[in-house]
C-alpha cells in the first residue's frame, strides 16, 4: 500500500489549505456545502444533508471546459465556412444556367422623341427660375446678417450655376430627341451609336467577352461574342453530415451540360438587352470559341452556336420557367453538341 500525505492547515473560520504529494488547494464553505480547488485547476464542489449521509459531489476543471468550448466553437466556425463555401458553388452554378432571367430596362423611343422641350430656347429654364426666385425673395433680418452674414453672392452663384444646368438639360434633350428620330427611322448608324453610348452588355464581360455589332438593316441587328469556359467548374461541392466540404469531378455529361446551359442562357440574355435597346425585330447571335487549328497549330476562333431570335417569339417566353438549352428550339439555330464532347463547330445561321 503506498504512503499518502495531507496535512490541512486552518487558515480562518470555514476556510483551509490542504497540502498533498500531488499539490495544494484551498477549501472553503460550510457544513453540507464545501468548494475545493486545487492548484492543478481542478475544482470540487460538495453538497450533503448533515446527519443523512446523502451528499453529491462533482469534480470537473475550468480550464479543460473552456478548451472544449472553443474547440466546440471552432468546429461550429469551420461548419459554418464550409457551408458558406457550398452556398457559393451553388450560386455560382446557378448564375450560368440563369444569366437569361435579367434583362436592361426597355427603352421606349416613341416617348423619347414626343416628350416636350424642358423650356423654350432664349427662355429662362426652371431651375434658373427657382434659384431667381429665391434671390429676389431674400431679405436677410439684422439677425441674420450677424449670424450668418450676407447670403446674397452665394444665392447669385446659385443662379448662374441654375443656368447651366438647365442650359446642360437642354442639350441632353435635343441629344436624345434627333437619335430618337434617328432610331425609330431605322438608321443602322444610329444603332449602332445607341449600343456604343450605352453599352448594354457591359454586365457580360464576366460571362463572355469581345462583343461586335453589326447591322445593314433598320429590323435586323447581329451579335458575335466569345464564350469564357474557364467560368464553369469541372467539379461539385457538397456538405456531409459531419460538415466538411466534398469535392468531386463533373462527369463529361454534367459538365458538357453545364456548359450548353451557360451558353445558351447567354445568347437568350444578348437577345433579350438588345430587343430591350433597339426597335429591331430580328437579331443574330454567334456565340465562338477560340480553339487549336489542327492545320496550323494555332487558335482560332470557331462558331459554336449560332441563334436568330424573333422578337415576337422572344417576348412570349416565360423566361422564370425555360430550360435555356431546350428554349433555343423556338427559333432557327445551328448547334452541334455532343453529351461527352461539348459543342462542335457549326455555320452561323444566315
Amino acid at each position: 500500500m503506498g504512503l499518502r500525505v495531507r496535512k490541512s492547515i486552518r487558515i480562518c473560520k470555514g476556510v483551509s489549505l490542504n497540502l498533498g504529494k500531488t499539490g495544494a488547494s484551498i477549501s472553503f464553505g460550510t457544513r453540507g456545502l464545501r468548494q475545493t480547488i486545487h492548484t492543478s485547476g481542478r475544482m470540487t464542489s460538495s453538497i450533503g444533508i448533515p446527519g443523512t449521509g446523502i451528499s453529491y459531489v462533482k469534480t470537473y476543471n475550468p480550464r479543460t471546459m473552456l478548451q472544449n468550448k472553443y474547440q466546440s466553437q471552432a468546429k461550429s466556425d469551420r461548419v459554418y465556412e464550409n457551408l458558406i463555401e457550398v452556398e457559393r458553388y451553388t450560386e455560382t452554378v446557378n448564375n450560368l444556367r440563369n444569366i437569361h432571367k435579367y434583362c436592361d430596362e426597355y427603352i421606349d423611343w416613341e416617348r423619347i422623341l414626343y416628350e416636350r422641350e424642358p423650356f423654350k430656347p432664349g427662355q429662362v429654364g426652371p431651375k434658373q427660375a427657382r434659384a431667381l426666385e429665391e434671390l429676389e425673395n431674400y431679405k436677410p433680418s439684422f439677425f441674420e446678417r450677424m449670424m450668418h452674414g450676407d447670403r446674397r453672392r452665394e444665392l447669385e452663384e446659385a443662379v448662374e450655376r441654375a443656368r447651366r444646368e438647365d442650359l446642360e438639360d437642354y442639350e441632353n434633350w435635343e441629344t436624345l430627341h434627333i437619335l430618337a428620330k434617328q432610331v425609330l427611322s431605322g438608321d443602322p448608324d444610329a444603332y449602332l451609336n445607341v449600343i456604343y453610348e450605352m453599352n448594354p452588355l457591359n454586365d457580360l464581360v464576366e460571362y463572355g467577352s469581345d462583343f461586335e455589332f453589326g447591322t445593314d438593316s433598320a429590323d435586323e441587328m447581329e451579335v458575335e461574342f466569345s464564350v469564357n469556359l474557364d467560368i464553369v467548374p469541372t467539379y461539385s461541392i457538397s456538405l456531409t453530415k459531419t460538415g466538411k466540404v466534398s469535392q468531386k469531378e463533373l462527369t463529361k455529361t454534367a459538365y458538357y451540360e453545364l456548359v450548353q446551359d451557360y451558353v445558351s442562357s447567354c445568347t437568350i440574355r444578348v437577345a433579350r438587352d438588345i430587343f430591350a435597346l433597339l426597335p429591331v425585330k430580328r437579331v443574330y447571335v454567334h456565340a465562338v470559341e477560340k480553339r487549336i487549328d489542327t492545320q496550323t497549330g494555332h487558335p482560332a476562333e470557331v462558331t459554336i452556336l449560332s441563334v436568330l431570335f424573333v422578337r415576337d417569339i422572344l417576348e412570349k417566353l416565360n423566361f422564370d420557367l425555360i430550360d435555356p438549352s431546350d428554349a433555343l428550339s423556338n427559333f432557327k439555330h445551328n448547334m452541334k453538341f455532343l453529351k461527352t464532347a461539348g459543342f462542335q463547330p457549326v455555320d452561323r445561321v444566315s
